[in-house]
């Protein structure tokens, strides 16, 4: 035991004093902040347009007999145009409202110390996202690069607008005008200099590209990105990510927090790839995206907790019988404080492997489960808080099969936490019998 507890003092020295004060850092970071209350600002409408593209692709086969699969799918081939334009207008767009409210989160960083308004900031992101990533042709506006394409187009854009208009007024750059002059108006004005500044640098930026290379910047940058995005979506950097974020967790810090916000938008773009891919009937190309993570690899929460939670509602300690009975619903809901605080867990060695070991397990067996087309593969945002095998099934276009899993990987999860949980179940045991000892003896010193 000893050997383990010195192998484990390392881990987490190094953990607290290298991996812990970057993690820290980088979370805190304006530009990261903002990224990641983008995203989450940008969700609500990523929620509703997913629902209404698995409401227009039934999961049904298209030979079916079923009345009711038979009259969804006469239903959704009928009305596809008018189930859909909701979706166009949410998913099919969703850069436009990640560029806004990046930039908006980004402005209220300098509210105070450069005076930015975050409404104009969103507004000049939008208008330049939109100068470069869907210009005019023969009277249209394309609106290829406004959906999964353009997010990481939509996060340069956001951060260099702002950054510029921090910049202009940091060297007091701009046209002034009379005190007296009401401050929406000056607002106004304090824009036009911007609006200018974007005009002349990335509008000929995007002509010189579209000449040379026959694609608008948001596909070019999409080629550049599109090794990492191929990596991001790899069994080794799933592990890796798994790794990092409850290592962090273990430690005290939000791991899960930090690990999304980085791969938000890797997981956006997966995302609009495989809708796409669904609308034009082609197989769905990409695994690693949030319901991912949320319904299969951390089944109740960080850790994969709810198989720990099957095993403390059997324990024949006071403590754990308790703590799994209070922790059982939250866990549905993949809220699973209760069992990290409550046992605990955080920086307890006697659960340090199984924290790890068992998310790690269920990311490659729900990896091969996809990979091997034994189950379909994410196509809709759903909300974190959804039931662990509804969320799965919803994610993946009502897959039955996603459910079953879920449930099989919960089990994965209590097997692997079992011997550890008898462990810390046995040290509790003997230290709830010292004190109910030393209760009695009290009680007869009373007597």
């Amino acid at each position: 035991m000893s050997a383990n507890h010195a192998v484990f003092n390392v881990i987490f020295r190094f953990v607290e004093n290298y991996v812990s004060p970057v993690a820290g850092r980088i979370s805190s970071q304006r530009h990261v902040m903002a990224i990641r209350d983008g995203f989450i600002s940008a969700m609500p409408f990523m929620i509703v347009g997913s629902f209404l593209l698995v409401f227009a692709y039934p999961p049904f086969s298209p030979d079916t007999t079923w009345g009711f699969a038979r009259a969804w799918l006469d239903m959704a081939k009928q009305f596809e145009g008018q189930i859909l334009t909701p979706f166009d207008m949410t998913m099919g767009i969703m850069s436009v409202y990640i560029c806004a409210a990046i930039a908006y989160n980004l402005g209220k960083h300098y509210v105070k110390s450069h005076q930015l308004d975050p409404f104009m900031c969103a507004m000049l992101s939008i208008m330049a996202f939109l100068l470069i990533a869907a210009p005019k042709t023969k009277g249209t506006m394309p609106v290829d690069s406004l959906g999964g394409t353009g997010i990481f187009t939509a996060i340069l854009v956001a951060i260099y607008c702002v950054e510029m208009m921090r910049f202009l007024k940091a060297h007091n750059i701009g046209i002034r005008l009379p005190d007296q002059v009401p401050p929406m108006i000056k607002n106004s004005f304090d824009l036009l200099i911007p609006v200018l500044v974007v005009v002349l640098t990335l509008y000929p930026l995007s002509l010189v590209i579209q000449s040379q290379f026959d694609m608008l910047i948001p596909q070019a940058i999409m080629a550049i990105f599109k090794p990492l995005v191929s990596a991001a979506d790899s069994l080794p950097a799933i592990l890796l990510a798994v790794l990092i974020g409850h290592l962090l967790w273990f430690a005290g810090i939000h791991g899960a927090a930090i690990v999304s916000g980085m791969l938000q938008m890797f997981w956006l773009t997966n995302l609009g790839m495989n809708q796409s891919a669904l609308a034009q009937g082609a197989p769905l190309p990409h695994i690693f995206m949030e319901a991912f993570w949320t319904f299969f690899i951390v089944v109740g929460g960080s850790g994969a907790t709810m198989g720990l939670v099957i095993c403390y509602l059997r324990s024949r300690s006071a403590h754990l019988r308790s703590i799994g009975r209070l922790s059982v619903v939250p866990s549905i809901f993949n809220i699973n404080e209760p069992v990290i605080f409550g046992t605990p867990i955080v920086m307890n060695p006697v659960f340090f492997i199984p924290f790890l070991l068992a998310p790690m397990v269920n990311a490659v067996l729900a990896w091969a489960a996809m990979k091997l087309d034994l189950i379909g593969r994410v196509i809709s945002v759903v909300p974190w808080t959804a039931p662990a095998p509804v969320g799965a099934a919803w994610a993946l276009g009502w897959d039955y099969r996603a459910a079953i899993l879920v449930v099989l990987l919960a089990l994965v999860s209590a097997i692997i936490y079992f011997p550890f949980f008898k462990v810390y179940e046995k040290q509790l045991l003997a230290q709830e019998k010292e004190e109910a000892q030393r209760i009695e003896e009290e009680n007869q010193q009373v007597a």
